[in-house]
């Protein structure tokens, strides 16, 4: 199996399906209350559609050009573009940048964007690596320096991405939705509230890799616990295009803040993200769309380091499909 999972600090790409178990029940996910203030700026909505991996992608205007469909990735730092797509625009070349991928480090051509829209707001002066196409699997990948200071929600069901600026109050969820607030490392998200089967696990929340990946220090705490099942290979491919080898299984209890995942799927593998953000003897995971779609909704604040999720059913009262239990907690 081909495993095409993110380039966690200027973009990513898709992950294959989690290898069939006809024992493991589908994951579930639960979430415990906290209330919301009421908003005061709607922000922008965007309809977003799914690639062929299952990514998030938006419409964005080039100078006026477009739409282009890119992906949203909340583990990269900056926006990265097709090179074709730079090409037909006639996008100035901008020298050459350092690209941490999943797989390696790699120098990397990038292009002026003068100016780039996403819904109502235009972000200029961009510097953007550009990357092959078929390793993108899209026209571009949209980073955090075109959504910085700004509070990123998706709306699963309803395919509705919101962007507001963070220093505005939170739009109104469910009295039981949970807040998760973390720390900054390297200008990355980091979850520390949170474990697998009772082992504690930092946690980086990443919309632009559809696959979760472990690092190895994880797995061997796992294993010592007796708690990984039967693992299988998969092939992971980077947006640069490196290759590398992983084991992926299921585990069985995920709990981050006050939500917990069941026989959750997870490839475990030292990718260079670990390396990069000095991760490497620290149990961590790259927490994938695998996991997040499972939610009907997830919030990214980066400003703020909060991650708000709220259990599928609750916008409109139904009552979630799996009860877990667990209180709400934050982390600072």
């Amino acid at each position: 199996m081909r495993a095409l999972l993110s380039l966690l600090l200027l973009g990513a790409a898709g992950a294959a399906e989690p290898p069939a178990d006809p024992q493991a029940p589908a994951p579930a996910a639960v979430a415990t209350a906290q209330p919301q203030p009421q908003p005061t700026d709607p922000g922008f909505a965007l309809g977003f559609a799914a690639d062929s991996w299952e990514r998030m992608t938006v419409p964005v205007t080039i100078q006026g050009k477009g739409p282009y469909r890119f992906v949203v990735d909340t583990g990269a730092e900056r926006t990265v573009i097709a090179r074709d797509l730079a090409e037909t625009l006639k996008l100035a070349p901008s020298g050459v940048a350092r690209v941490h991928s999943m797989t390696d480090m790699s120098m990397i051509g990038t292009v002026s964007i003068p100016s780039l829209t996403v819904g109502g707001r235009q972000v200029k002066d961009i510097r953007a690596p550009a990357l092959e196409k078929r390793n993108l699997g899209a026209e571009g990948m949209l980073g955090v320096d075109s959504l910085q200071t700004q509070r990123v929600s998706f709306d699963f069901p309803r395919q509705v991405m919101t962007v507001v600026n963070s220093r505005k109050i939170e739009e109104s969820w469910a009295a039981d939705a949970i807040v998760v607030t973390g720390r900054s490392l390297f200008g990355h998200l980091v979850l520390v509230d949170a474990s697998i089967d009772g082992q504690k696990v930092w946690v980086i929340v990443d919309t632009g890799t559809q696959a979760t990946v472990g690092n190895n220090a994880l797995r061997r705490r796992l294993e010592r616990r007796n708690r990984l099942g039967a693992l299988r290979p998969v092939e992971m491919l980077s947006v640069t295009g490196g290759r590398m080898m992983a084991e992926q299984t299921f585990v069985q209890h995920f709990q981050v803040g006050g939500a917990f995942v069941n026989n959750m799927p997870i490839a475990f593998a030292d990718a260079h993200p670990f390396k990069q953000l000095g991760l490497l003897d620290r149990p961590a995971l790259l927490l994938g769309m695998d996991v997040l779609k499972l939610f009907e909704r997830v919030s990214v604040d980066f400003p703020n380091r909060r991650v708000r999720l709220l259990l599928p059913g609750r916008s409109d009262g139904l009552a979630p499909p799996r009860l877990a239990g667990g209180q709400e907690r934050q982390v600072s």
